[in-house]
């Protein structure tokens, strides 16, 4: 589909309801070739008269939405902006939401905090596809009054930069709130001296301490005052050794349990000062319960007194991007319920730990939560993109994984027909194309693409390439044509879109990718036959051009990053590309040291490599930048 075949549309903002002018206006800036004066285009008009959700009547050439809030007409427009041809123009539609929160979560706050631009143009086509609730994560990255090593260096959001963008958001029918953190996950600030006695262990902070309350009033007050909203994520979430390090010390032993229900009440009593409604989430609980520490143990048992003493005016999200089957998230929907709660629900679009959103992975995951959700008549639920071990995902690559999100949030099953269009109209962009890309990570040899969250492509970029750590995973299994092939495909679907072009990023990845993920196995299997012709020529070719394909790759990641986020946090992963770079550099000097016999040996291709995962037959782990990197666990 080209933009050419779109009808394009006009709609007089003078006759707009005042409600709908700003969000729609931003939307025309947007995609200014979907709009026009010509007077054979579609002419829109808006009426909020509908009881419940939207209905779209066309006459001819008029076409009128009726909503009832302002999500739904977002949602009718963006559906509007997907269609092309005369049959499609001739179709009336009417939809309404399964949930009253439907929302996105967006990390902040692993190395990448997004410029207020990038989120803006998220919430635009996040309204088309008739979200409502745009959250953003945030441990550390939020200015707090008298707390200047809070979000320090990190690019943190200041106050008018949140109060701006909760306006924007207003503008386009979306509820926006922070999700932060009052316990756990607090690593970020514990590592200043300025906290040394603020910790428990070393991502949790002390509860029962005075001053630990007087800085989460702190930061309640920064993380609410900026917004309309009443909500706020508190976390509390992952706060492993609660209760075992200087609290231990200070209070001897207590049960972990009277210790975070102790510590939640203190913290629900701060949000009840303030109006604002705390929600937590919910593992803390499970892994209490849990001889495993394991959110998802079946085994676990949360004592009633216990579950008696949770504050019911708490909420509690239950979060699950893993499971593929409606039954298990039907389960613990009734375990939340079972302590009393009617529990939020949120499910994921894997950004984290990938180059490009698994979306495969990410509907299978979505549709069984959805539709468990729905069975359950669940009435708030949002996904998750986070960025763990580096943010080095295209925050947009998990555009896809929202639409299904939405789709599935409209409709009793999701139509693909629909799916593609309503992507086309949200995003001006190819679903097919963008999710095509998600084959940097499902590659043939996996029996289950849509049920594996692998990362090999993450992993075959940053293994050493001297080490060769993963190379075992691999064993018998050629990718360099798969690469191949797809790295054409994406330049090829790059041109046609303006919004492809997001796919040059992908397509440079797969080109590196093709050129090593089998070069240190041929490297070896030369060296070890003595051919120092072959050496020789994979050194002049391949590696040479490797070489030379990453510091391209290097260099469009670099332009992605600043272009979507503040500067601050890049160093991470630049620092990787940098380690990669002189190693390629040093393995090429090596091999020259062989070939001129200044060098006898190559003590790392001698070494026999390990299995490290051993997954099921079909199936590839799933791995972190470190753990292939080096064998060394000290890395200093």
């Amino acid at each position: 589909m080209t933009n050419s075949e779109l009808r394009p549309m006009v709609v007089d903002l003078r006759a707009c309801p005042q409600e709908l002018r700003s969000g729609i206006q931003a939307i025309q800036l947007q995609y200014p070739h979907r709009f026009t004066n010509h007077k054979s285009a579609r002419r829109v008009t808006f009426l909020r008269d509908a009881p419940t959700g939207l209905a779209v009547e066309k006459k001819g050439r008029d076409v009128v939405i009726h909503y009832a809030r302002k999500t739904d007409a977002f949602r009718a427009l963006g559906r509007l902006l997907g269609e092309s041809g005369p049959k499609a123009l001739a179709r009336e539609f009417s939809e309404t939401a399964r949930f009253d929160l439907l929302g996105v979560m967006v990390d902040c706050s692993r190395n990448g905090v997004l410029k207020t631009e990038t989120v803006k143009a998220l919430m635009r086509r996040c309204a088309l596809m008739g979200l409502n609730t745009f959250i953003l994560y945030t441990e550390d990255t939020y200015e707090v009054p008298g707390e200047p090593f809070f979000g320090y260096l990190r690019g943190r959001y200041t106050p008018e930069e949140l109060r701006d963008l909760d306006a924007y958001a207003d503008t386009l029918g979306m509820e926006m709130f922070l999700s932060i953190q009052t316990l756990g996950h607090l690593g970020q600030i514990l590592q200043w001296p300025a906290y040394a006695g603020y910790g428990d262990v070393e991502e949790v902070l002390i509860a029962g301490e005075k001053k630990t309350y007087e800085l989460i009033e702190k930061m309640i007050s920064a993380a609410t005052a900026p917004f309309r909203s009443k909500r706020l994520i508190v976390g509390m979430d992952e706060a492993h050794g609660l209760g075992t390090g200087r609290y231990l010390n200070l209070h001897g032993y207590q049960r972990a349990f009277d210790i975070f229900n102790g510590h939640l009440d203190r913290v629900r009593d701060i949000c009840r000062e303030k109006g604002i409604r705390s929600i937590i989430w919910s593992d803390m609980y499970f892994r209490l319960g849990s001889q495993t520490n394991n959110y998802y143990d079946k085994e676990s048992a949360i004592p009633a007194d216990v579950a008696a003493s949770i504050p019911k005016d708490v909420q509690l999200a239950y979060w699950d991007y893993y499971h593929t089957e409606f039954e298990f998230y039907t389960e613990w929907i009734k375990r939340h319920r079972a302590l009393g709660f009617e529990p939020l629900v949120a499910g994921g679009v894997w950004t984290w730990s990938h180059f490009w959103a698994a979306l495969p992975f990410s509907f299978t995951t979505t549709d069984a939560c959805l539709r468990a959700c729905k069975a359950q008549k669940i009435r708030e639920v949002f996904a998750t993109l986070w960025g763990d071990d580096g943010m080095e995902c295209d925050i947009f690559s998990a555009l896809p994984g929202l639409q299904f999100f939405a789709e599935h949030a409209y409709a009793d099953s999701v139509n693909p027909e629909l799916l593609r269009a309503n992507f086309r109209g949200s995003c001006d962009a190819d679903f097919h194309a963008w999710v095509k890309a998600s084959e940097i990570d499902s590659v043939p040899c996996l029996s289950a693409p849509e049920k594996s969250n692998t990362n090999v492509g993450k992993w075959l970029l940053w293994q050493d390439p001297l080490l060769g750590l993963m190379e075992p995973q691999l064993a018998g299994v050629s990718l360099r044509r798969h690469y191949e092939k797809l790295s054409v495909s994406l330049l090829a679907s790059a041109r046609k879109l303006p919004a492809n072009h997001r796919l040059l990023f992908p397509a440079q990845l797969a080109k590196v990718l093709s050129l090593k993920c089998e070069l240190r196995r041929d490297l070896v299997a030369a060296y070890k036959a003595g051919d120092k012709k072959r050496v020789k020529t994979l050194m002049e070719g391949d590696l040479k051009n490797l070489r030379a394909e990453v510091d391209q790759l290097w260099k469009y990641h670099r332009e992605m990053w600043l272009d979507a986020y503040q500067p601050f946090g890049w160093e991470v992963i630049e620092e990787r590309y940098g380690g990669l770079r002189a190693r390629l550099q040093s393995l090429s000097e090596r091999l020259h040291q062989y070939l001129d016999g200044d060098s006898y040996s190559i003590p790392e291709f001698e070494v026999k490599l390990e299995k490290i995962y051993h997954t099921a037959a079909g199936n590839l782990p799933r791995a972190t930048y470190s753990r292939v990197a080096t064998a060394s666990a000290a890395r200093w």
